[in-house]
């Protein structure tokens, strides 16, 4: 897969056709001048975007709001949940809106590659798999929401890219296909599941992303991608063994001047304790298998951060978008608070140049620039985490926060 550039004419006229029918401006299409080959690279990573259930029924194509939770049965009532907690929400929004602040922020920081973990099938297909409690989509009209942030690559080996079954599977692959948008991750087989997404960069040299994801993280068994069936690549276990088959596939890929990033869906979504497997398998990919960078995600709020032998280690990103305004419980993670994170690696040896975060704020479905207050709790907490590791986070300029591991 390339990089979104190549958004399908076909699809860009269905789209414009669905939107204009409905009344709705088309998504801005970012306009870039060609980027100069330069001796850094610079990524923006995200955890958990998800943009289905409450965030699908405000877009401008809400899917069937039908759910199948314990509580809820229509995606519509986290809609007004999040009405109560903070105020009415313009229905429809344009695609831009749920993205707010953080559209200027990235235009700002300009980063070579965009890369989330999308949390949610994208789909009007399928049946839920109904052993999970909790089911997301989002209307495959709606995938502009994604285009006008300029993503790059989703990653799909979470635990909620199958709650409509193969059938939502196959459509969601299809559909980011369709949209330009490399995935990695899953696919129609274990191959295609553990092949990386393969982004260009200015220049020689391009970004291999390869992604995983452990049960712990929530990913059902039976989801695993097989030589036979479509799935997620599940890896079996954090051992020495699966370090292994990780290098052997990124030596097979990875070309002189490739950056290797290594995307793990991982982990409790609650508590800031990393577990010694999390970090030991970190470490042992950047020793054996030459990765430069480790995203992990799966916790919805931020953990510590790591520098080990020059290469970063985000254990987990917190999530970034989602619909759970005005669901209680959890407040001392404050769980509206979410971070971009942009880190800079240099081009020829893949080690950090620059990690820095934007503290964001998530109300009426939107991100707001979070207030020096917010920030400050962010990076106070994130000091706290990261000590054990070597890192210290200080105050950046314009309100951001920055990895110091020197």
């Amino acid at each position: 897969m390339r990089r979104r550039d190549f958004l399908n004419y076909f699809t860009l006229l269905a789209l414009t056709d669905a939107m204009t029918h409905r009344g709705v401006a088309m998504p801005r299409m970012k306009q870039q001048p060609e980027k100069q080959p330069s001796d850094t690279v610079t990524l923006f990573l995200a955890g958990d975007v998800m943009t289905g259930r409450g965030i699908d029924q405000v877009l401008p194509n809400p899917g069937d709001p039908q759910i199948f939770e314990a509580y809820c049965r229509s995606a519509g009532e986290y809609v007004q949940l999040a009405e109560q907690a903070n105020g009415p929400l313009p229905r429809p929004v344009d695609f831009a809106y749920i993205w707010g602040d953080a559209l200027a922020a990235l235009d700002a920081a300009a980063p070579d590659v965009r890369i989330v973990n999308l949390e949610t099938a994208v789909t009007s297909k399928g049946s839920p798999w109904l052993q999970k409690g909790i089911h997301y989509r989002m209307h495959p009209a709606n995938i502009p929401c994604l285009s006008t942030a300029a993503i790059d690559c989703c990653v799909l080996a979470n635990n909620h890219v199958l709650d409509w079954g193969h059938d939502g599977l196959g459509e969601t692959l299809a559909s980011l296909a369709t949209a330009g948008l490399a995935y990695a991750g899953a696919g129609a087989d274990r191959a295609a599941a553990r092949a990386p997404a393969v982004l260009d960069l200015p220049g020689p040299g391009r970004v291999l992303v390869f992604a995983g994801g452990l049960g712990s993280s929530g990913i059902p068994q039976d989801w695993a991608a097989t030589d036979g069936r479509a799935g997620v690549n599940l890896l079996p276990d954090l051992s020495s063994q699966t370090v292994g088959e990780i290098a052997r596939a990124i030596h097979a890929r990875k070309q002189a001047g490739d950056l290797v990033v290594v995307s793990l869906h991982w982990g409790d979504n609650w508590g800031y304790a990393i577990p010694a497997a999390h970090t030991g398998f970190a470490r042992a990919l950047i020793e054996t298998a030459e990765v430069d960078l480790v995203h992990g995600h799966s916790s919805h709020h931020p953990l510590g951060l790591e520098v080990y032998r020059g290469k970063p280690v985000i254990y987990g990103c917190g999530d970034l978008i989602n619909d759970y305004e005005g669901i209680s419980g959890h407040e001392q993670y404050r769980t509206e608070l979410a971070l971009l994170y942009l880190v800079t690696l240099q081009r020829s040896t893949g080690e950090l140049v620059s990690l820095e975060m934007v503290p964001l704020q998530r109300s009426r479905f939107r991100l707001n620039h979070a207030s020096r207050e917010d920030g400050e709790w962010l990076r106070s907490i994130l000091d706290r985490e990261s000590r054990s590791f070597g890192t210290r986070i200080v105050e950046s300029e314009h309100g951001r926060l920055a990895l110091d591991w020197r």
